[in-house]
């Protein structure tokens, strides 16, 4: 049986060796990756002020359906493709994964091309006001290009670390994260391109990226090398075919960024009508800090995925049941060294981005502590999600990531300012964690209620 056992083998080595031999490289590419993220924020919160935060917060959620849509494919691919690698098919997995490649890039391509043709419509939808309006969109039509460039990369990180080459991968976050941090400066401050810069930035790092993915795919790959498909009637209805199923796999991924956009398009127009500009330019510090955590808690559910797909694909049940096991913990304890860190360190953090005279500085102050309240509940949620995903058990993924960041996400943001005030408007992000976690307690409760006395809950239970 394939098992990749001259990098990784997933139907045997210990687990927590084995997750930490793919989890350390995979965080600190993403880390670096944040960094990015951070620095982006510090050098336009800085160079060019705090309306220049708000306006890039505005775009967020473009970024975030991008992303999902990469990670839609990505999950989608290596599940299937691990699962067809325990069963020693080496072919079908290529070929997989070469129709993601395929579908990502078309998809990628489309939406370049719609957000181009409609670029005030969809500034309209994002919710920019009139003062934010010609800077959001200066910075909107820089940034497009990262549709495609941004689509690849995901996918293909995933590719790689299932291929047995988690360095890489982790080579391919910090490289671009690194060069994007470089032109971020000189295009925001020795050129003073303002936001055009900060995007130009962000399309040579994404640039960069893909050409490290494009290299391994056709170079450096082992197991997963692209396959030539053939371009007859049956075999493209059969790509079609195998592309929906990967996307139905992978589709609470997609819905997990989607999650992000929801609280970030949300929030910008909740925050926009209790607290003006100033509210969104301060929710953005929370929104430059949130995937901090998010990636976190995805590095460990990414890491773990193809280990528990190659041992669901192989049927060893045991080890897939270790791994829950193990992430879960790891994510628990990482949630609350971060949450006390976060509500310790509010006022420091903050003055990372925006000056401590600033109106949305006080806004922010007061506010962060109450945002970096779900981070746990944050941690189980995602972990849980990660491995339904890692199971094929799509329904059930795409449920929970449904409630937890659309359904619970958008009620807790119209409801607790009526309730709360503006404190609520913090912690709607929160609420939205502990109603799905109180929803996946019950589903496991229920599922062991049936069982009786046993110990465990079948996968096919949730």
């Amino acid at each position: 049986m394939y098992d990749n056992r001259d990098h990784l083998d997933f139907g045997n080595a210990d687990i927590p060796k084995l997750f930490r031999s793919i989890f350390v490289p995979t965080l600190l590419g993403m880390l670096f990756n944040m960094a990015f993220l951070l620095t982006d924020g510090i050098f336009i919160g800085h160079g060019i002020g705090a309306y220049g935060l708000a306006s890039v917060n505005l775009i967020g959620p473009i970024m975030m359906v991008i992303n999902g849509t990469g990670m839609m494919f990505g999950i989608g691919a290596s599940v299937v493709a691990a699962i067809h690698l325990a069963q020693n098919n080496v072919k079908a997995a290529r070929i997989n994964v070469t129709q993601a490649f395929m579908a990502a890039a078309a998809i990628g391509a489309l939406m370049l091309v719609i957000f181009y043709l409609f670029p005030n419509a969809t500034l309209r939808l994002l919710g920019v006001s009139a003062p934010l309006f010609a800077a959001t969109r200066t910075y909107y039509l820089w940034f497009i290009p990262t549709c495609v460039l941004l689509l690849i990369e995901t996918l293909g990180l995933f590719v790689i670390r299932l291929d047995g080459s988690p360095v890489y991968a982790m080579l391919s976050n910090i490289i671009p994260a690194m060069a994007n941090i470089l032109f971020d400066y000189l295009f925001i401050f020795p050129c003073r391109w303002g936001l055009a810069g900060a995007a130009l930035a962000t399309d040579l790092g994404g640039l960069i990226g893909v050409g490290m993915v494009g290299y391994y795919m056709l170079f450096r790959a082992k197991s997963l090398k692209l396959y030539r498909l053939k371009s007859t009637a049956t075999s493209i209805r059969l790509s079609l075919r195998n592309v929906v199923k990967m996307a139905q796999v992978g589709f609470s991924g997609f819905v997990g960024e989607l999650a992000m956009a929801v609280l970030m398009m949300t929030g910008n127009i909740m925050f926009g009508r209790y607290l003006g500009d100033d509210g969104i330019a301060a929710f953005s510090v929370a929104c430059y800090l949130f995937p901090l955590i998010f990636m976190t808690y995805s590095a460990i559910a990414q890491s773990a995925q193809p280990i528990i797909s190659f041992n669901h694909g192989a049927g060893n049940r045991s080890r897939v049941w270790k791994t829950l096991r193990h992430i879960i913990f790891t994510a628990m304890a990482m949630g609350g060294a971060v949450t006390l860190a976060f509500v310790l360190l509010a006022p420091v953090v903050i003055r990372i981005f925006i000056t401590p005279d600033s109106a949305s500085y006080a806004l922010a102050a007061r506010g962060l502590p109450f945002f970096a309240a779900g981070f746990v509940f944050m941690a189980v949620n995602l972990c849980t999600i990660g491995y339904l995903q890692g199971v094929a058990r799509n329904r059930a993924s795409t449920l929970l990531t449904l409630l937890r960041g659309v359904v619970f996400m958008a009620a807790a943001f119209v409801v607790l300012p009526h309730w709360m005030g503006t404190v609520g408007l913090w912690l709607a992000e929160p609420a939205a964690e502990l109603l799905t976690l109180l929803v996946i307690l019950a589903a496991w409760g229920l599922s062991r209620g049936k069982m009786g006395r046993s110990s465990t809950v079948s996968e096919k239970q949730l």
